[in-house]
């Protein structure tokens, strides 16, 4: 345990758990060097923001300790040593280093309002599973962080690599099937509805995460979370996302994997977190799956490769034809192509009938089947070339 030093502030007897608190009215300041440690709850209604120096800590044996007040604290390095857990009701922050021995930091789920906040990060250590951030942490002023998030007993890093360093991210972790999330979000990310690109998504976790910058994330996996229900292969995961304006998942890529099929981790391409709700791992289709992969067609009227055309399509009585954007969205749908199609839409996702669509890479399922019945689904990506 530690010896705390004597600051100019109030202590008084608050009805906090029937234990007294140390109640900040007026305006503290952290000198150079100097060692506080706080073994008592803190409340802050006070001045304690930028520019602190020394280290700060928060003990307790055996009481569960917590942070509260209207204004948020902000503290050098601090360092956290309590057996039962801390919990924030308002928000703290942190400009140097942050050393966890023992216990949770808890911030409320139902919201982003309270978190643990890195300023200007440096480092932290001592993370695990019975040491993280059970709720929000945010990070600004860092091109590389790592979320020392988990749930319960158990911690689930996510890390971020951006370059929009005055952009701040704010992330948790849930160990919650997203078909059933907590009340606070106001939908279910139903996973049946994915892009077509997707063939699964985690039906075991998901991490929240906004922020208004590009970044690529790096998610975590282990043995808890289920992945042989929705792959066989690691090297077809990919990071999905539960698009705002699509109201699906969306394939946000696989930069790199690392790993085995009971732990490892998985990179994804550059989004901005805003554009979705909540953020998981899935699969995308096996190369074995699909047939007719990387079609290109370049219909620009020389008479040459002006259709999208399928081998074999005359060996079944019906098919239908689905093509989608990357977003999607059908743009062309037809039942019984006739090998026929050059590239124009026929889907409500465009502004016009019969325009042609930008050059670019689409996703199509083609259903086969014989007697009034479709039995084969093939599915793959196309290139327009013009």
């Amino acid at each position: 345990m530690k010896i705390f030093i004597y600051i100019s502030a109030f202590l008084v007897t608050n009805a906090i758990n029937a234990q007294s608190a140390f109640h900040n009215f007026g305006e503290m300041k952290m000198h150079t060097n100097s060692k506080v440690g706080f073994h008592t709850d803190f409340i802050n209604d006070g001045i304690l923001d930028n520019n602190n120096q020394g280290t700060t800590g928060f003990y307790s044996d055996n009481e569960i300790r917590s942070i509260s007040g209207n204004n948020r604290a902000i503290f050098n390095n601090i360092e956290i040593d309590v057996v039962n857990d801390i919990e924030l009701y308002t928000s703290i922050g942190i400009e140097n280093d942050l050393n966890f021995i023992s216990g949770k930091v808890f911030t409320p789920r139902n919201g982003t309002n309270v978190s643990l906040d890195y300023i200007n990060h440096n480092i932290y250590a001592g993370e695990g599973n019975l040491t993280h951030v059970d709720g929000y942490t945010s990070v600004i002023g860092s091109s590389q962080f790592s979320f020392p998030v988990g749930d319960d007993n158990r911690i689930r890093p996510m890390v971020i690599t951006t370059a929009s360093l005055d952009t701040e991210f704010i992330g948790a972790y849930y160990f919650i099937n997203p078909n059933t999330p907590p009340s606070h979000f106001t939908q279910a990310f139903t996973t049946s509805e994915k892009h077509a690109s997707i063939n699964n998504v985690s039906t075991y976790e998901f991490w929240n995460l906004h922020g208004t910058g590009q970044t690529t994330v790096n998610l975590t996996w282990d043995n808890n979370s289920g992945l042989t229900t929705i792959v066989d292969d690691i090297n077809n995961l990919i990071v999905v996302g539960w698009s705002k304006q699509h109201n699906k998942w969306i394939n946000l890529g696989n930069s790199a994997i690392y790993g085995n099929i009971t732990t490892g981790s998985i990179t994804s391409s550059q989004f901005t977190p805003n554009d979705y709700e909540i953020i998981t791992i899935g699969s995308k289709h096996s190369d074995t799956s699909l047939t007719n992969v990387n079609l290109i067609f370049t219909p620009n009227g020389d008479e040459h490769n002006n259709t999208l055309t399928f081998d074999n399509l005359d060996d079944y009585e019906n098919n239908r034809l689905t093509v989608y954007n990357r977003w999607g969205n059908v743009v062309y749908n037809i039942e019984n192509y006739q090998n026929d199609w050059k590239g124009n839409s026929n889907g409500r996702a465009t502004l016009s009938k019969d325009e042609d669509l930008p050059e670019g890479t689409y996703f199509y399922t083609l259903e086969l089947g014989n007697n009034g019945k479709l039995t084969k689904n093939n599915k793959g990506w196309i290139y327009i070339h013009r």
